[in-house]
């Protein structure tokens, strides 16, 4: 009997054992969840924003150049400034479109839109575009007057003159064309001569009209009375 006891005791406080021991190990493991503590700043201490630049892209044009763009055409470099818009410090050149009394914006990463004014060289190959024959498609206006206004905003010289050279009526009576196609026309012949005056000066537009063929005044002839 006195055997069976003390098998129970130490069975027991064995158990006991186990239980603070594991209580124990419990209590020692350290916590994975970290406390958040919010940033204190000291009343006279100051904020530092960090500002964006522009993505650096190298300067191509200069001041008082010469420049195409295309949806307006020729126009002047008047400055180049920086400017910050929220915080990103932009550079970008503003660009003076004579014929629209209109000044465009154009950052530096976008001026890719932009090229040169054509070189002489090219104007004599537009002009020699000028003096051939019109090539009209046979399909309805307005497909074909989307596919001019598509050329007219490519910026493209040589384009330019081909659809000049495709509305020319070769006179400048109002009978002789739609006001669709007049406003087009006048639209590219616009636009043209404002790049060839550039390279040519005022011979320009005398120069596009002889290519033309154009009669600027027609001459009225009167029936005999």
């Amino acid at each position: 009997m006195g055997r069976k006891k003390k098998s129970q005791k130490s069975k027991k406080s064995k158990k006991i054992k186990l239980k603070a021991g594991r209580k124990k190990k419990v209590l020692e493991q350290p916590s994975d969840r970290t406390a958040y503590k919010p940033k204190t700043f000291k009343p006279n201490e100051i904020k530092i924003k960090k500002v964006i630049k522009q993505p650096s892209e190298k300067r191509i044009y200069n001041l008082k150049d010469h420049v195409v763009y295309p949806k307006h055409g020729v126009g002047k470099i008047i400055s180049i400034d920086k400017a910050k818009i929220g915080n990103i410090d932009i550079s970008f050149y503003k660009v003076f479109i004579e014929k629209e009394k209109l000044t465009l914006s154009i950052p530096l990463n976008q001026q890719s839109h932009l090229r040169y004014v054509s070189s002489i060289n090219q104007v004599n190959k537009a002009i020699s575009i000028l003096k051939t024959k019109p090539k009209i498609k046979r399909t309805m206006w307005s497909r074909r007057a989307q596919e001019y206004e598509q050329k007219i905003n490519s910026g493209k010289i040589y384009e330019l003159a081909e659809v000049v050279r495709d509305l020319n009526k070769k006179t400048d009576v109002i009978a002789e064309q739609s006001y669709s196609e007049r406003l087009l026309f006048e639209k590219a012949y616009e636009r043209l001569k404002s790049e060839f005056e550039v390279v040519l000066g005022e011979k320009a537009k005398i120069k596009m009209d002889k290519a033309l063929n154009r009669i600027e005044n027609p001459v009225e002839i009167r029936a005999p009375e």
